[in-house]
């Protein structure tokens, strides 16, 4: 099951109680105060799982609290910090703060980690309210409560180049056709219900990620179909490849012109992005036939047929060249850093 978005409550442990505490000791007249401070409460953090997929390990679990800090002891030994709370997620995962509704952070390294909410400080203990002039304080303080924070976690996947389409366009069946992926592929509308990510591999030293996002119609920005509950992945995407369907009854230039109507009003920034243009299902099409199609100037087009793997070859070559222009090169192992899905 595909999770890309929880909310959650973490509470960072509280800080221990300090002591108070008197010296007693044989031949020790006058051994005066020792109680020591309370330990600190334990942090909860959020580190990047770089093999973790979705977040479904945290729809069922939407609290996490830290332990508390032990309290102060004798002899001026501090308690124990509290141990931290480790709350691992994918690459890609955007933290919000529900209350205050702002962004805190945004984990795309495989090495990210963030203390999310700290555990709150230990209570003093009564050596250290010694005076010259009270030399048997009885005072020590309680521990400072740990924080705690509402959170929204967004997964917005990772990859080189995102597929995008109209339902049916035969997204799913590229993907299939030049990895190892298995997306269900059938003849209605609407059969990917969830991104699929999948490495796809030139030769044994070159290689890149491709996500296939489900199928986009009129009005997805507002919701509409599957709508924004995927079209958040296509921002991670360094190069976006169309999909455009010969044989459907949309014409590929409406097609093509209604998707990036929808992009620009999802998120204007996507404008700016590479883009690729694949006419799909060439195979369907009568012997002979006229393709009317006039692609935007400067744009690179493909005429294939992701089921018969007519022109995948020179299409996934070309993606792989872009793919290392735009990333100032690749070391071969997938720039995305995703392994595929097993």
């Amino acid at each position: 099951m595909f999770i890309d978005k929880v909310e959650i409550r973490v509470k960072a442990g509280d800080g221990g109680p300090g002591c108070v505490s008197f010296r007693r000791e044989k031949y020790v007249p006058r051994g005066g105060p020792d109680g020591g401070n309370g330990g600190r409460g334990g942090d909860i953090v959020i580190a990047v799982e770089p093999q973790m997929k979705t977040l479904l390990d945290l729809r069922y679990r939407r609290s996490y609290k830290a332990p508390n800090g032990s309290p102060g002891q004798g002899a001026r030994k501090t308690g124990l910090s509290g141990e931290p709370v480790v709350i691992k997620v994918p690459p890609g995962t955007v933290v919000e703060d529900i209350d205050s509704g702002t962004q805190v952070a945004d984990l795309t390294s495989a090495d990210a980690e963030l203390t999310i909410a700290r555990g709150g400080d230990g209570g003093r203990g009564n050596f250290v309210f010694r005076t010259a002039t009270n030399q048997a304080p009885l005072k020590a303080t309680p521990g400072f409560p740990g924080e705690e924070r509402n959170l929204r976690l967004t997964l917005k996947l990772i990859a080189d180049v995102g597929l995008v389409g109209l339902p049916n366009a035969g997204k799913s069946t590229l993907l299939r056709s030049v990895s190892h992926a298995k997306p269900l592929v059938a003849d209605y509308p609407f059969s990917t219900l969830a991104p699929n990510l999948a490495i796809v591999r030139i030769d044994e030293q070159a290689s890149f990620c491709m996500v296939d996002i489900p199928g986009l119609i009129e009005g997805a920005h507002e919701g509409k179909g599957l709508g924004l509950q995927f079209l958040q992945h296509v921002e991670r995407c360094r190069i976006l490849l169309f999909i455009l369907d010969m044989s459907g009854e949309i014409p590929p230039g409406e097609a093509l012109r209604q998707l990036m109507r929808e992009l620009e009003l999802f998120n204007p920034a996507l404008m700016e992005r590479r883009r690729v243009i694949a006419l799909n299902k060439i195979d369907l099409l009568p012997d002979g036939a006229v393709i009317d199609f006039t692609p935007p100037e400067g744009e690179r087009v493909f005429h294939i047929s992701a089921l018969a793997g007519d022109g995948l070859p020179a299409m996934m070559k070309a993606l792989y060249r872009i793919v290392t222009e735009e990333s100032g090169g690749i070391d071969g192992s997938g720039a995305g850093a995703v392994d595929p899905p097993r």
